[in-house]
């Protein structure tokens, strides 16, 4: 449309525009007043709980456990934070642990047989029992023949009488 045709004395903005302006220029200013006093007052908050300690070079200070290998186990310190003793005076000696010396089988006494399987060698079915040591972990149960179990014929009886009874209970 033509300049000419419009009327001059119109308004270029409508009224409620410009007190629309007014009101978000208003909380613009609020929003920003408001996050200056939040940042101001966590800083304060921070600056209050979290003091830096005042060490110097040489001082000897505890070191967190994230330090540490294994925290269920025993508690020994990285390669890497390991230092010589002129440092620590009062720090324990460590000590190497000897190898674990494992007894043969032969010297193993069995406390029960679990399960019994047949499996086929040489072409010949042959039972196998589970055995589990007295005094081991059940890592340390084998399979083992029927001639090669120590005192064989006493835990077999049991085992198979254990068997009966399971099954004359269901």
């Amino acid at each position: 449309m033509p300049v000419d045709h419009l009327k001059k004395k119109l308004q270029s903005i409508h009224l409620t525009a410009k007190d629309f302006h007014k009101v978000w220029k208003r909380a613009c200013d609020t929003a920003s007043k408001c996050i200056a006093e939040d940042k101001e007052y966590n800083k304060q908050r921070y600056d209050k709980t979290n003091m830096q300690p005042d060490l110097k070079k040489g001082d000897q200070v505890l070191e967190s456990t994230l330090n540490f290998d294994n925290l269920m186990g025993p508690r020994e310190m990285r390669d890497s934070f390991v230092t010589g003793e002129d440092r620590f005076p009062c720090r324990n000696k460590t000590y190497t642990p000897q190898d674990i010396v494992e007894v043969g089988d032969s010297t193993f006494l069995v406390k029960k047989i679990l399960k019994a399987r047949k499996i086929r060698l040489n072409g010949k079915d042959q039972r196998q029992y589970l055995v589990r040591f007295k005094s081991q972990t059940a890592d340390k149960d084998k399979w083992l023949a029927e001639d090669a179990i120590p005192e064989g014929n006493l835990h077999l009886r049991i085992f198979r009488a254990s068997r009966r009874s399971e099954q004359s209970h269901q």
